[in-house]
């Protein structure tokens, strides 16, 4: 992956080109941790690397549901608190949570292709302090959006989280994870 989304000739690939940049962006905060250091939390909160992958998928699951007006499972476990949402449990891995993701992106990228008109009424879910009560319905072009500002927003957190586990960050993670020619940046490589 280029460091930038590349050209785009309509809105539909603008949104989808910046999704798919966006969700590369916090995968690649993970490359070459181990279980252990991805779920390694950065500050006195509970964000994790693995964590905030597993929220991002799940959260996409959540949307993509919503856009194909399917009735979507519980986004957390009867047992989960708020904070279980953001860090792996003891028989999560960071492959397993990466997997969610990509099957959570698959799928979103497979509706989103299947719809006509970007304007398409997607329905608000009722009853739920976030979102507001008068809003009956979104556009997918809105939920799009969202997904983005959402992706990137956690995007954000990795990266700070990786910081501050082994100094690493997004340039030489991405020269390292796709073998990008130096002299640009020098690859991350794993401590000795």
């Amino acid at each position: 992956m280029p460091g930038f989304a590349p050209p785009v000739a309509d809105e539909r690939t603008a949104l989808t080109a910046y999704l798919a940049h966006q969700r590369r962006a916090l995968r690649v905060t993970a490359h070459g941790l181990t279980d252990e250091q991805a779920r390694m939390t950065a500050s006195a909160g509970e964000l994790s690397i693995g964590g905030l992958i597993k929220h991002a998928a799940r959260c996409e699951t959540f949307w993509t549901d919503l856009v194909l007006q399917q009735q979507s499972e519980p986004r957390r476990k009867a047992d989960e608190s708020d904070e279980d949402e953001f860090r792996l449990a003891p028989d999560e891995t960071l492959a397993w949570a990466l997997a969610a993701h990509a099957e959570a992106a698959e799928r979103t990228d497979a509706a989103i292709a299947g719809v006509r008109d970007l304007g398409q009424a997607v329905p608000v879910p009722q009853g739920l302090p976030w979102f507001p009560a008068e809003v009956k319905e979104w556009s997918v072009r809105w939920v799009l959006l969202h997904l983005i500002e959402e992706t990137a927003r956690h995007g954000g957190h990795a990266d700070l989280i990786r910081e501050g586990i082994d100094g690493a960050t997004l340039y030489p993670l991405l020269a390292a994870a796709e073998a990008w020619p130096d002299p640009w940046f020098r690859p991350w490589e794993p401590e000795r």
